[in-house]
């Protein structure tokens, strides 16, 4: 859990500084379940510098509460959590200074959004709150405003939160939260899941991660492992001290999510995952005549796939599939070996590919058209889907035939331009694994939409 804080004040000398606005978002990783914003009367003078800054002058707090009034609801709101801000170790310290005025100690744990982000998003120009809201497209209102900062600093730590693909952040949190060092309690494991499609980690109680997976319903997930019986699930039971999870809305985010992360942190349940998801391919040739001629065969890295399948008979019924669909040859596609007419062309539904009686350029348009739709190379789009909530969309960004990386957006945020496209972008690992389970999606599941991309310009 998490307390998300911003922290007006009134400046002045080290450590007699007053504060005059705090803002707090309690956050679970995931939405925001509680908050609390309040004006404060700092008994003291506001420097003239920072009302310019912050608009916020003696006469706005003269009937404001004073700290000792909202100090409860601060301690309420902060309880069990990790203090985020952005450049946490100035809030924290206003923080414990006030609380030290009235005798009581506040301890928390931190983390700063400044420091992670020069970790996770290298090379901004800036990692002022500003500037680094405006460049990641992360709205932002009444800046220098405690709400207006808090609420863009729990945008900023969402996207650092997809952006640090080894896990860091909730590794450390769930090593700092002494609640989750219990023995496991598998029911309230599962009754705390959400019934959402994303990504979960099992850790063990120092917050190592031994098992990631994917789920269109993590609650339901869970209950599958918690309740089987075999070696594997049995042994997890009992390592399992935690469970924290990332919704994606999309599956297929959630998809390559977990097949990176798994790659990346290895864990020691998940040793299946961590080879290569595919192990035949589709690749195209010319014969000698000059017919394009498509075939499966065992993957080899060495050679460039139009696509690729996790087995044999996934990839012969997705070649019959093709072979009726855009009106090929099976001679030409491998279903039948023949040095005659093929089996389709008995029955008039091949226009004769196979015996030349069909001209290249006829048949070829054809094929080129299957090539076109379903090869990535040089390939530039959008992938649209679904997001974690009913007021947002998932972005997969593919350029030039590679896999980018995904981001997320509201649908009232315009993504029409470049810059900002990329910046809600999490870089992720093109590979093959990528490749394929992009490839595969697509050819099995609707997404909401696709939108094609000029090299140069995003539409």
């Amino acid at each position: 859990m998490y307390a998300i804080l911003d922290i007006e004040t009134t400046g002045g000398k080290y450590n007699e500084e007053g504060i005059t606005e705090i803002a707090i978002y309690r956050f679970d990783g995931h939405q925001i379940v509680d908050q609390f914003s309040s004006l404060v009367n700092p008994e003291r003078t506001i420097q003239p510098f920072v009302v310019n800054l912050t608009g916020i002058n003696n006469e706005m707090l003269r009937n404001a509460p004073k700290f000792y009034e909202v100090a409860k609801r601060i301690i309420e709101i902060t309880e069990g959590c990790v203090v985020v801000a952005h450049n946490a170790q100035f809030d924290n310290r206003i923080l414990t200074t006030e609380f030290d005025r009235l005798g009581y100690t506040f301890e928390k744990d931190t983390l700063c959004t400044v420091e992670l982000s020069k970790k996770l998003i290298p090379g901004m120009d800036s990692y002022s709150l500003g500037k680094l809201a405006r460049s990641l497209g992360i709205p932002i209102s009444d800046r220098h405003r405690a709400q207006g900062d808090a609420i863009a600093t729990v945008s900023l730590f969402k996207m650092l939160m997809i952006r640090d693909t080894s896990k860091e952040i909730i590794q450390t949190t769930v090593r700092k939260d002494p609640k989750r060092q219990l023995e496991p309690k598998l029911l309230e494991l599962i009754e705390n899941a959400p019934a959402d499609t994303g990504v979960y980690y099992m850790h063990r109680s120092d917050g190592s991660i031994i098992y990631i997976g994917k789920s269109k319903n993590i609650k339901k997930r869970l209950v599958q492992h918690f309740t089987n019986d075999n070696r594997k699930s049995k042994k997890l039971q009992l390592d399992v001290a935690a469970v924290t999870y990332e919704k994606t809305g999309s599956e297929l985010i959630a998809l390559l999510k977990e097949s990176e992360e798994i790659k990346l942190n290895k864990p020691i349940y998940n040793r299946a995952l961590r080879r290569s998801l595919f192990l035949y391919q589709l690749i195209s040739f010319e014969d000698e005549k000059g017919y394009i001629n498509l075939r499966i065969e065992k993957a080899d890295s060495r050679k460039k796939a139009i696509t690729t399948f996790t087995n044999y008979q996934q990839a012969k019924s997705s070649m019959y599939r093709i072979t009726e669909t855009h009106q090929l040859c099976q001679k030409l596609t491998g279903i039948y070996e023949t040095k005659s007419s093929c089996f389709l062309y008995g029955i008039k539904e091949c226009h004769g590919a196979c015996i030349e009686e069909e001209s290249v350029a006829e048949y070829n348009t054809r094929v080129a058209t299957f090539l076109e739709a379903n090869s990535y190379t040089n390939k530039n789009m959008l992938i649209i889907d679904r997001g974690r909530e009913v007021d947002e969309r998932s972005a997969i960004l593919i350029e030039n035939g590679k896999y980018i990386g995904f981001g997320f957006y509201n649908l009232n945020y315009q993504i029409n331009n470049p810059d900002v496209l990329k910046s809600i972008i999490s870089p992720m690992q093109n590979n093959r694994d990528s490749q394929h389970i992009i490839q595969s999606y697509l050819r099995k599941n609707k997404v909401l939409k696709i939108v094609n991309l000029s090299p140069n310009k995003v539409d």
